[in-house]
């Protein structure tokens, strides 16, 4: 049961970032686009932006009824990046809303743009943040010493910031990838010009984190190399590259949406298989995993049970709405 929790954790992370990421990544193309670019991103986002939280929410119950001590952590010792996360995604779907049924000054127009594109800043950013910390392992096992060691100490570092910008803009990548299936002749050069720029700027970023890794003594090149799974991942995602760029620049759709994909699962799954089975490296080395953190059977038993029937019914609904709003205006060459 617990293998089987743990993968569907792992998968909504997944759809997460693939489907939510590339919604805030849509107000960082802005940055790039500009006016020219966000009506074709408000029409891309409208009709699914909502949908795509499901992922992210159903990591959240996974945790809190799966793994308590686990969920424990990291909303008591990151509350602060998560906070921030919060308001960014709150901040950005009012915004969008407002913007999205403005009509009227251009004033008024602005200012919810400008608060779509910082909010889709603030949250892959922290999202990332937190993602560094429970990987550093600078986590305190109990709340004791001053409110900076226990409550900033954990992710205020030069590895989280830089797993922060990674993740930043992966999902800016993303959304370009995406969008230039929305494109029409005049915007389709400027979204391509973006994905390129955004993917060179991901490897830069990519290899500063395992820079900063090592220098924090995590040395995520060793790890990556220790686990077949890992490697694999990292290959197979290195070998995509080049088909990637083609499909981009014939504006194959399909293609290109199915390798950026897949690019991102390797990122993914290499990064689960080098943190299993643990889930949040505290100091000392007391760390959480999936054995010693997991609830009750009966309650595991109950969870996947639940997980079960919210995926029978949430898996058709998804295919049926991506079939109506996305699937339809795809055209492949």
């Amino acid at each position: 049961m617990t293998e089987a929790i743990i993968s569907i954790l792992g998968i909504s992370i997944l759809l997460y970032v693939l489907l939510g990421g590339a919604d805030f990544g849509g107000g960082i193309i802005e940055f790039f686009a500009g006016r020219k670019g966000a009506d074709i991103i408000s029409r891309a986002m409208a009709p699914v932006w909502e949908a795509n939280h499901i992922w992210i929410i159903l990591a959240v119950v996974i945790l809190f009824n799966g793994f308590p001590m686990v969920y424990t952590c990291i909303t008591t010792y990151l509350h602060i990046p998560l906070l921030l996360v919060l308001t960014g995604i709150i901040i950005r779907g009012a915004a969008f809303t407002f913007r999205y049924y403005h009509t009227g000054a251009d004033s008024i127009y602005n200012y919810y743009t400008s608060f779509f594109r910082i909010s889709s800043l603030i949250t892959p950013f922290f999202l990332g943040i937190v993602l560094g910390a429970i990987m550093l392992g600078r986590i305190p096992v109990t709340p004791e010493g001053s409110f900076y060691h226990v409550f900033l100490f954990p992710w205020l570092n030069l590895f989280a910031v830089t797993t922060g910008i990674f993740v930043t803009l992966l999902f800016g990548w993303i959304a370009s990838v995406y969008l230039i299936g929305e494109s029409t002749g005049n915007t389709f050069p400027l979204f391509r010009q973006t994905s390129y720029r955004l993917f060179i700027m991901l490897i830069i970023s990519g290899l500063t984190v395992f820079l900063a890794s090592e220098y924090y003594q995590i040395h995520l090149f060793m790890q990556f190399r220790q686990t077949f799974i890992s490697m694999f991942c990292v290959v197979f995602a290195t070998i995509l590259i080049p088909f990637l760029w083609i499909a981009i620049s014939q504006k194959n759709v399909l293609r290109t949406r199915l390798l950026a994909g897949t690019q991102t699962a390797c990122i993914v799954t290499g990064w689960f298989a080098v943190q299993f089975p643990v889930m949040v490296y505290r100091a000392g080395g007391n760390n959480l995993t999936v054995w010693n953190t997991q609830a009750t059977e009966k309650t595991m038993y109950l969870l996947l049970v639940s997980l079960g029937v919210g995926i029978v019914i949430i898996i058709p609904a998804f295919a049926y709405l991506f079939k109506i709003f996305k699937f339809s205006n795809v055209h492949v060459k």
